[in-house]
């Protein structure tokens, strides 16, 4: 039996109106699939602001002790859905000494510490550090810190895990971090002055341990 051009017709009409709904419809769930998927992966960065930020620093010697500070280049902390990961840079260029008024010697030590006897700013002009992990305090602290923060310090191409307690918090869009860190600078080739590495320094002796003051700001 002959099929008519009518019915070729229909039949091919058909076809294509089926075609075209499969098509359709594999489109409407691709692109309801994305959507689903994008509502999950979705995280919010905030940019750390430079100007707004500070990171102090405190170091001790047999004869004395010495504070400055030093600036963020850069940096982000990222916001999934309340799990907060996060990466920072520091400009090793801008160590500044705050506690000695001459302006001779300040300059001096600022020379000093970044020459190859401390940091090799030279070769070395950025420090990183980059947060593995970040877990809110379960107990309530005396210092009011929220979390334990871990992550890797990279300071003279040296990388070490270090972990200290911070306050963090959102606020009107901003994220603030605040704390302190104790840091060894043997474990990152800063040996000047240092006992381990210079057992019979004796009066001339700098500590190895220094403490970062932090306080971060960051915003979208």
């Amino acid at each position: 039996m002959k099929t008519t051009k009518s019915e070729k017709q229909s039949m091919k009409s058909g076809f294509l109106w089926r075609a075209g709904v499969i098509i359709f419809t594999i489109a409407l769930t691709t692109f309801s699939l994305r959507a689903f998927v994008g509502t999950f992966i979705h995280t919010e960065v905030y940019n750390v602001d430079t100007k707004l930020s500070s990171l102090e620093w405190f170091a001790k010697k047999v004869s004395g002790n010495h504070n400055g500070t030093i600036m963020f280049s850069g940096g982000e902390i990222q916001n999934d859905h309340g799990k907060l990961t996060g990466s920072f840079e520091v400009d090793m260029n801008t160590i500044e000494n705050k506690d000695i008024k001459s302006v001779e010697y300040k300059a001096k030590l600022e020379n000093h510490l970044k020459s190859e006897d401390f940091f090799s700013v030279a070769k070395f002009p950025v420090s990183k550090f980059i947060i593995t992990s970040l877990t809110p305090v379960m107990e309530a602290s005396p210092d009011g810190f929220t979390h334990t923060v871990k992550g890797n310090l990279t300071i003279k191409d040296k990388t070490n895990e270090i972990s200290f307690d911070a306050i963090v918090k959102l606020e009107d869009g901003k994220i603030f971090c605040t704390g302190s860190v104790i840091i060894d600078r043997s474990k990152f080739d800063v040996k000047y002055g240092s006992k381990k590495f210079f057992p019979n320094i004796g009066d001339k002796m700098i500590y190895d341990e220094f403490t970062l003051k932090f306080n971060v700001v960051a915003g979208k």
